[in-house]
């Protein structure tokens, strides 16, 4: 059944909109986990039946979802998860470089030493993933690295920003280093410059550049690859 499918029989207002906040959470989940991969057919009744619920709600959950960015619709197709869109991917990363960095730069000064300790050992999980290499426990300890060292930060507007970023990212792409795995080795590499420079309490402006030209070196790993043929979305 298509998005333009009418649903049968009603429900009152509340009851549609509590509904459509529910389908709304369990689809978003499903995209963001990419149990729901880039090209899935959303098929509302079948999430109606999953969810027990009429596909009124569901449809409504998919236009906001389509308004997020996370889902596209095609006539005479339907709802699919939305593919890659580069230039959203640039966007976002672009944006995350800076006030990650930022944000990063602000928090050095509040790092206590078991501060840098946990990110150091989180560090060398992801080093001694690279033998045997899992991409998406890689990004997840690439994400819990970061948010060490950027918690911290005394600007809530900032932090806020960041958490946007990293949930933005999240819905648009699984993991980068599953498509370049060879990042991998030299995102390690890199943290430790990061920690190395806090440690040794550089300028601000240091770690706030360290930081953004880490997360930009991984965007434009993804770019090259893309555009060499060598990505699976080419």
């Amino acid at each position: 059944m298509s998005v333009e499918t009418a649903a049968a029989g009603g429900t009152s207002g509340g009851a549609a909109g509590s509904k459509s906040e529910q389908a709304y959470a369990w689809i978003r989940e499903r995209i963001i986990a990419h149990e729901y991969q880039p090209g899935f057919r959303l098929v509302l009744q079948t999430i109606a039946d999953a969810l027990e619920v009429s596909v009124v709600p569901v449809r409504e959950a998919i236009r906001r979802l389509e308004a997020e960015g996370l889902v596209s619709f095609e006539r005479n197709v339907g709802a699919r998860v939305a593919l890659v869109d580069e230039s959203e991917y640039v966007h976002t990363m672009q944006t995350l470089g800076l006030v990650e960095g930022l944000a990063t730069a602000l928090s050095s000064p509040l790092l206590k030493p078991a501060d840098l300790e946990r990110a150091s050992a989180v560090n060398d999980r992801m080093h001694a993933l690279l033998d045997d290499f899992d991409p998406h426990e890689f990004t997840r300890l690439n994400q819990e690295f970061h948010s060490v060292l950027y918690e911290p930060c005394p600007n809530p507007h900032i932090l806020d920003l960041v958490h946007r970023g990293w949930g933005r990212l999240a819905g648009i792409r699984d993991s980068t280093f599953a498509f370049v795995p060879g990042r991998a080795t030299h995102s390690v590499e890199e943290h430790v410059e990061i920690l190395d420079l806090i440690r040794d309490g550089a300028d601000p402006i240091d770690v706030e550049l360290a930081a953004r030209h880490h997360r930009w070196r991984t965007m434009d790993a993804f770019i090259t690859a893309r555009h060499s043929g060598d990505h699976p979305d080419s």
